[in-house]
């Protein structure tokens, strides 16, 4: 694998906020945006790096260090590829939660997004997903993990997502980074 771990620059797109903002559709949509100009990449949805059970007792209940293992993995053989950006959907707290995600991507200049609705609309964006184990639980913690991130902000830059095509929003996020004019 010619070229990782070695100290180069790999900017990077992390969009958090709650469930049902929008994070994996923003990063798409940006995806789609950067196929279109011809600018490699690569789009990371975090949730489905921690998809495993078990998980090991030494790691958190949202199994951050797996996640974190299968991102390295992933940016080594998507640098391999040619991927000089990462676009990554996820729930962060805090701004320290991003020292594992320097570590997985030696070089990683991470620029956090967070996507604000309001309740109503992350409710509906909810319920439209479907009917699964977990949707009272993500009807619950979303309005909870909003007002989290509304008293403790992780971001660079805030991105209201009520009333927005998700395709001019990925396009306000990446001209707004200078990765698109």
């Amino acid at each position: 694998m010619p070229g990782y771990g070695i100290r180069m620059r790999v900017p990077t797109i992390l969009a958090t906020g709650p469930v049902g903002v929008g994070k994996t559709t923003l990063i798409d949509e940006m995806s789609g945006l950067l196929r279109r100009a011809d600018i490699p990449h690569a789009t990371v949805d975090f949730d489905q790096l921690t998809a495993c059970y078990p998980r090991s007792p030494d790691d958190d209940i949202w199994g951050t260090q797996l996640g974190l293992s299968n991102l390295a993995a992933l940016w080594q053989s998507y640098s391999a590829l040619g991927a000089d950006r990462l676009l990554i959907a996820a729930v962060i707290e805090d701004r320290d939660a991003l020292d594992g995600y320097r570590t997985a991507i030696p070089g990683a200049e991470i620029v956090v997004v967070r996507l604000r609705a309001s309740v109503a609309t992350l409710r509906d964006r909810i319920r439209h997903r479907g009917t699964g184990l977990g949707m009272q639980w993500h009807l619950d913690r979303a309005p909870v993990l909003a007002a989290f991130l509304d008293d403790h902000p992780v971001e660079d830059i805030v991105v209201e997502t009520d009333g927005f095509h998700p395709t001019d929003l990925a396009r306000d996020v990446l001209a707004r980074v200078g990765w698109l004019r």
